[in-house]
């Protein structure tokens, strides 16, 4: 199964400031692929270019040059084959706040892709797979979310509902912008290891998009890093991290906070460590596969 590359990619928006107008150009020239099983995490600072990328990918921004290609084809910007290239690619968004409606329950958020992209047909079988996808980012029991409204949801239970409605048209792509960084650290880590068991059991590609170099080495395959809208260096999650050739990349490295250097943080950390230990023992078997750190290969 083919995935999707990126060749050549550049946006520049023109900005209006009183009579004149300005170009700024916001991607330059980004060429990458996303293969079957495998993440790519793209990152930067703010600004950088990251979130341009994606949603260009998502078809919610048109590139000013340069192509995208599915399964090695140029695709239609509209009618049915954006609709076709939509059911391949879906983006799950930064914000959950945001991006759910408030006004609709959860079984509404996740029944209109379903019928939208022709999965589910009738109320009892977009009841069902209602319920199937909600089992499937373990928000169970799953009856007692359907008929819940977003403000009713913490945070994490938020972006799972966004993880379920990207997953509702079955798609081979996924591209997570900032997928935790809005969320309380103490469940990013649930929410990043749910990504990457969907990842594994059903094959997908996945572009993260991320400002933290230590959650891309531990849940992606390559990492890219932009800076002011350009790749400046690529390559193995390991290398880049531990071994930065770029300034820019080792900048960022720089500027990552590590508490081992520290004595206080250090035995802040082990206590935490160990509280959370006590606690996984006595929470839900499906939580406890997600909070358990993914095993670094290097």
């Amino acid at each position: 199964m083919a995935g999707l590359e990126v060749k050549d990619l550049s946006k520049t928006f023109r900005l209006r400031s009183g009579l004149r107008s300005v170009a700024l150009e916001a991607v330059k020239h980004v060429s990458f692929t996303l293969d079957p099983g495998r993440t790519v995490a793209l990152v930067g600072q703010s600004g950088s270019g990251k979130s341009t990328v994606a949603r260009i990918i998502a078809q919610l921004e048109s590139p000013t040059a340069g192509d995208i290609l599915l399964d090695g084809k140029s695709f239609g910007r509209h009618g049915r084959a954006l609709r076709e290239y939509r059911d391949d690619v879906q983006m799950i968004f930064q914000d959950p706040f945001a991006s759910l409606n408030p006004f609709h329950t959860i079984e509404h958020h996740l029944a209109r892709p379903l019928q939208l992209h022709g999965k589910a047909k009738g109320r009892e079988q977009v009841r069902a797979k209602v319920v199937e996808l909600l089992q499937r980012v373990n928000l169970e029991p799953a009856a007692d979310f359907v008929d819940r409204r977003p403000h009713e949801l913490s945070g994490g239970q938020r972006q799972r509902v966004a993880i379920a409605r990207a997953l509702a048209p079955g798609p081979r792509i996924l591209i997570a912008d900032e997928p935790v960084s809005m969320l309380d650290v103490s469940i990013r880590l649930g929410v990043l290891n749910l990504l990457a068991r969907l990842q594994r059991e059903e094959n997908l590609c996945v572009l993260y998009i991320t400002h933290d170099l230590a959650t891309a080495r531990h849940f992606s395959d390559e990492i890219l890093v932009m800076y002011r809208g350009e790749v400046v260096e690529r390559g193995p999650a390991d290398d880049v991290i531990l071994r930065p050739q770029a300034d820019f990349t080792k900048l960022l490295a720089a500027a990552a906070p590590e508490p081992s250097r520290h004595e206080r943080f250090t035995s802040v950390s082990s206590r935490y460590a160990q509280a959370e230990a006590v606690h996984r023992t006595s929470s839900h078997p499906a939580m406890q596969a997600e909070n358990t750190p993914p095993r670094s290969d290097s």
